[in-house]
């Protein structure tokens, strides 16, 4: 799933391409990514076309199109969600959903929603403009200049899950996902199964800054491409895979030590992480009467 270096690539792509411009017309060939918006596709086209877009905003792994009445087109990405900005004449791509027909912009085109596995989705958001109601629960990110990372320190060391859990957790902290969660970790030297509340609170800083220093550094190579499936506005793929330390690097050389990264499963997908570098905490064990604790 595309997190928040690939989705602000995409929308940082539409603010340079769509915005200004106006949907003269939209074409539903799927209806499943409107599956959210109540209007049907009928009522989708109808109450979108006309307006202009307006600006190109982000929250998490989620963007949204502010428009010219105060509503907004919020989109999720899914699993293979592409938006891209396509000539008037272009071919149809072969999992093309959506279609929305722009003039008025200096550089705009047709905007197409293209989805393969279709667990993205698109809907319109009455009065969402500043901010969708529907993502308004989603915790802001750690690039986001507001983000109150006092808060986010004290929420992580209240809680006993593990910390990846925790990263992973959008009402927390949203935009990470399995891949930058596992890089920070392993910048940071912390196992993800480590609990929030056995973290100290400079520990917990830390590994924010990791967080936010992985994330900018996959900004600047246009994201993480390991198939198709994730490309920016233009069709073109980000290069960040070939910087990764942990992710998707199972039996390789840790960079840092040399131990063999390993790979483990987790949450219905996989944790990878150097044993060596990012050792498995121990547990507590359960104190009986007469006996000390032993951790």
């Amino acid at each position: 799933m595309p997190e928040l270096p690939e989705v602000e690539v995409v929308r940082a792509g539409l603010e340079r391409h769509v915005v200004g411009a106006r949907v003269v017309g939209v074409d539903v060939l799927h209806p499943r990514p409107l599956r959210r918006d109540a209007r049907g596709p009928e009522g989708f086209a109808a109450a979108l076309t006309g307006r202009t877009i307006a600006g190109a905003r982000r929250r998490g792994k989620y963007l949204w199109l502010p428009l010219d009445d105060g509503d907004a087109l919020l989109a999720h990405l899914g699993m293979s969600g592409q938006m891209l900005v396509q000539p008037g004449d272009a071919v149809p791509e072969k999992h093309l959903r959506v279609r929305l027909r722009l003039e008025g912009a200096a550089d705009a085109r047709n905007l197409h929603f293209v989805d393969q596995r279709m667990f993205g989705g698109l809907s319109l958001s009455e009065g969402g403009a500043a901010l969708p109601a529907e993502i308004a629960h989603i915790a802001r990110d750690p690039l986001d200049p507001d983000f109150d990372e006092d808060e986010f320190a004290a929420r992580v060391r209240r809680r006993a899950s593990g910390i990846k859990r925790q990263l992973l957790d959008q009402n927390l902290v949203s935009g990470v996902g399995n891949i930058y969660a596992d890089e920070a970790l392993w910048r940071a030297g912390i196992h993800g199964e480590r609990p929030g509340e056995r973290l100290t609170r400079t520990q917990v800083l830390a590994l924010l800054g990791h967080a936010r220093e992985v994330m900018t550094d996959a900004l600047a190579q246009g994201g993480t491409s390991f198939d198709a499936l994730y490309v920016n506005v233009n069709g073109e793929s980000g290069y960040f895979d070939r910087s990764l330390h942990a992710y998707g690097r199972a039996d390789e050389p840790c960079d840092r030590c040399g131990t063999a990264i390993r790979r483990v499963p987790f949450m219905n997908r996989s944790s990878y992480f150097c044993p060596a570098c990012q050792p498995v905490p121990r547990r507590r064990r359960v104190m009986t009467a007469g006996t000390a604790p032993l951790d």
